[in-house]
């Protein structure tokens, strides 16, 4: 299952950001490496929030940097919720 988070949230990041897969990899950040705005990061979490069905806190998912972190942060959020 940790590949499957892992992969879901790369398609999501590679969606809502509109670059290529390739460049989705566990280092990249969002705004220096892959392009996001302010916006974008609002959109990044929305879309992650419908991806897995989560609710997350949104001041800590803006200052998640990176896609690894993300990973990080939403195994977290799946883990911790009532399922």
């Amino acid at each position: 299952m940790p590949d499957d988070v892992e992969d879901r949230v790369k398609q999501v990041v590679a969606r809502v950001l509109k670059c290529d897969l390739s460049a989705v990899t566990e280092r990249a950040r969002f705004t220096q490496d892959l392009g996001a705005e302010s916006l974008d990061s609002i959109r990044l979490v929305a879309a992650f929030e419908d991806e897995f069905e989560i609710e997350m806190d949104e001041d800590e998912a803006l200052q998640v940097q990176t896609v690894g972190k993300a990973v990080e942060f939403i195994r977290k959020v799946i883990e911790g919720s009532p399922s």
